[in-house]
């Protein structure tokens, strides 16, 4: 009889759990824009999420510990003409965030420190290049004042944001729509998904194609990837019975995919969140009401599962705490702040500590320390004994 072994992994039993009622934003209207982006940034200094906006776009940005529900007269980030469709924080300066809207620019913004007090009108920068709205936004993750935009005019932009420059235009790579595009994690390379069902590693200098790959998914809905452990590539989208499916890619050679897995039916499109410190990537579907999540390894099938987070209800968004942002002595590994139609919930992912096993241990040292504290009480009575009789045996002598 054959047994099942379970892989071996620290990771198994990671568990999610939403936070409190009185820890979560209320009455916050997210906007109804439908727009694949994750809607939401957050630091550990603040939480910026995109809102409905009569006239123009807006999003909020709160601090952290502004919990609970947030007053309707809450000012605004509010200098874009057109719906905001991305936001982005800095990762080195906490106070600046980068939007993209639909009036086809890019706006740079400072928030004063403890938030707003009054509505944001003027950015500090206003980037203009592109000729379509701007859906997507990612900062350099170790280049100062370097952000690399996308547009719906299937333009990809580096900007030097000190100077309000573009510095390298890619305009002739991509013949339609982008989904999606990233930096990998010293952002020598950026990882792009096309509407032609095509990814491709870039180089950012040259603005030239380093690697591509046709079909990675059949179906016709939108294709997201990252760049993973050891220069890999994991990639979510749709077969063609739509599908939901998951692959893992080897630049090097982007013949087949490592491993190529089916999910479920569900028609949301996967936003992948990778965390290189746990190699656990977490799979947060928009319109979904649960958060999966897998290992990536170097052993077959190289992406694993490991548990899913569910709830009642689903997400319209998702940000993603940095690590510096985490609470680390408390186990989290993790923290999602999930956006509900009118509220948004911090997730947090938990590795459990092996509780029973410490507690036993401790029994079992807290047992053996008094068991010998015994045996050495019991020696130095036997000493004091003996000494005692060989000092009478002296004086008789």
């Amino acid at each position: 009889m054959s047994r099942k072994v379970v892989r071996a992994s620290k990771f198994r039993h990671v568990f999610g759990q939403g936070v409190k009622a009185d820890q979560c934003y209320d009455d916050i209207r997210i906007s109804q824009m439908t727009w694949d982006s994750n809607f939401c940034s957050v630091n550990p200094k603040f939480v910026a999420m995109i809102v409905d906006a009569s006239g123009g776009g807006a999003f909020l940005v709160l601090p952290l510990n502004k919990t609970g529900r947030i007053d309707m007269s809450q000012p605004t980030v509010c200098g874009h003409t057109g719906p905001v469709l991305d936001i982005e924080f800095c990762p080195h300066n906490d106070n600046i965030i980068a939007s993209g809207s639909e009036d086809c620019s890019v706006m740079i913004w400072e928030i004063p420190e403890g938030g707003l007090v009054t509505p944001l009108n003027d950015p500090v920068v206003k980037l203009e290049g592109h000729s379509k709205r701007v859906g997507i936004l990612s900062w350099h993750p170790t280049a100062h004042n370097v952000l690399m935009s996308a547009g719906c005019d299937n333009v990809v932009i580096l900007w030097n944001v000190a100077c309000g420059e573009a510095m390298v235009r890619i305009d002739s790579v991509h013949p339609d729509l982008i989904y999606s595009a990233c930096w990998n994690r010293d952002g020598s390379q950026i990882l792009t998904s096309c509407k032609d069902k095509t990814i491709r590693v870039l180089d950012p200098r040259k603005g030239t194609v380093i690697a591509e790959k046709e079909k990675t998914h059949e179906g016709s809905r939108p294709v997201k990837a990252v760049f993973v452990s050891e220069g890999k590539i994991l990639s979510t989208g749709f077969s063609r019975m739509s599908e939901r499916q998951v692959a893992l890619w080897d630049p090097k050679s982007f013949g087949e995919p490592l491993t190529l897995q089916e999910l479920d039916t569900s028609s949301g499109v996967l936003l992948p969140f990778f965390d290189p410190d746990t190699g656990v990537v977490y799979l947060c579907g928009k319109g979904d009401s649960s958060i999966r999540y897998f290992e990536v390894t170097d052993e077959a099938p190289y992406v694993h599962y490991l548990s899913m987070y569910s709830s009642k209800e689903s997400q319209k968004g998702m940000g993603y705490m940095p690590k510096r942002g985490l609470e680390v002595n408390k186990c989290e590994i993790a923290r999602f702040y999930k956006l509900h139609e009118r509220k948004c919930e911090p997730i947090v992912m938990t590795v459990p500590r092996k509780v029973n096993t410490l507690l036993k241990n401790d029994y079992n040292s807290k047992h053996e320390v008094h068991a010998l504290q015994k045996e050495v009480k019991t020696l130095k009575e036997t000493v004091e004994e003996l000494t005692k009789r060989v000092s009478e045996l002296e004086s008789k002598n």
